[in-house]
């Protein structure tokens, strides 16, 4: 089997994974209504969190080691802290822009191959990744249990992270970089057109 299969195959197994998973976490009877599943499948089921999620795995590949690994951590970190800050309502102007932002920003990224110093790429992630938590922070139920519901949009926001980089594998070889660099592309308008419907 070729690496481009591999690669293939491997986001399929990653989308097929966070599809499966959501409706067995949406029976669970264990733990607070709505903690570890509700928290799972709010970014897995907002397509503004989906993309910018894959972005973030994509660009880390462009980026190669030790970008690869390190963004995927930043940003659920940082997306952690932006949750909390959203759980006790700390004012945050612009959330829903950013988080369109996000998606164009990192859209753009992928689309040029672009590679600044790591530390200036998990700053723009990083940045990115507080918007994004402080949205899961204050739509967390009220019956949720704080920690479940965060550790479940961390797991989500790193299984998506992945599906990005076994995607973004495909750029090892020149069709496949093509087809990353294109969904970077439409990554970039998705978020242009969140930004339009916001207006």
């Amino acid at each position: 089997m070729t690496r481009a299969r591999c690669g293939i195959i491997g986001f399929a197994v990653c989308l097929a994974a966070i599809i499966v998973a959501a409706p067995v976490l949406g029976h669970t009877e264990t733990g607070g209504a709505g903690g570890f599943s509700s928290g799972f499948l709010h970014p897995v089921l907002g397509p503004d969190h989906v993309i910018a999620m894959i972005a973030v795995g994509l660009w880390g590949v462009f980026l190669g080691a030790p970008a690869i690994w390190v963004l995927p951590i930043v940003f659920p970190l940082i997306m952690a802290l932006g949750g909390a800050f959203g759980m006790i309502e700390v004012p945050l102007p612009a959330v829903e822009t950013g988080i369109a932002l996000s998606a164009v920003v990192l859209g753009i990224c992928v689309a040029l191959a672009l590679k600044p110093p790591l530390w200036a790429a998990a700053l723009i992630v990083g940045i990115f990744a507080v918007f994004h938590g402080y949205a899961h922070g204050t739509e967390m139920p009220v019956a949720s249990d704080a920690v479940s519901y965060a550790l479940g949009f961390v797991v989500a926001t790193g299984l998506l992270h992945l599906c990005g980089i076994a995607f973004g594998g495909l750029a090892k070889w020149p069709v496949g970089r093509i087809a990353v660099r294109t969904a970077g592309v439409l990554i970039a308008f998705a978020g242009g057109a969140f930004l339009t419907g916001m207006a």
